[in-house]
């Protein structure tokens, strides 16, 4: 989905949900162009799109795992409300560079499994 700023596109920000025994789980991801940094954008569009997912969507956990070496984007997970679980070491490769990723996650308070 785009982030849009005065009917401008400025970022994105989306989900892939899990598969299988994951599958109320889903993992987010967002951008943002580095000239609207630090105005809470990316903070509202998270917080919005989990507010969906979890009351439209039935997701129980939503996670993101920004890079280790970005403190801004640990930063805007954690005013939207995620929390810190762990420090995933050497866990991808940008620019064949290993890369240690950080995972945070938010849990759905209201969520109760679907009858089926």
């Amino acid at each position: 989905m785009a982030i849009e700023v005065e009917g401008q596109a400025v970022g994105a920000i989306g989900y892939v949900p899990g598969r299988d025994v994951e599958r109320y789980s889903a993992e987010i991801g967002y951008w943002l162009g580095e000239e609207f940094w630090g105005r809470g954008i990316v903070t509202e569009a998270i917080s919005l799109v989990t507010a969906h997912a979890f009351a439209q969507l039935d997701f129980l956990r939503l996670f993101a795992l920004p890079f280790a070496d970005n403190p801004g984007s640990a930063r805007v997970l954690e005013k939207a409300g995620y929390s810190k679980e762990a420090v995933l070491r050497s866990s991808c490769v940008k620019y064949g560079e290993a890369k240690d990723q950080l995972l945070y996650a938010k849990i759905n308070p209201g969520w109760r499994p679907r009858s089926l």
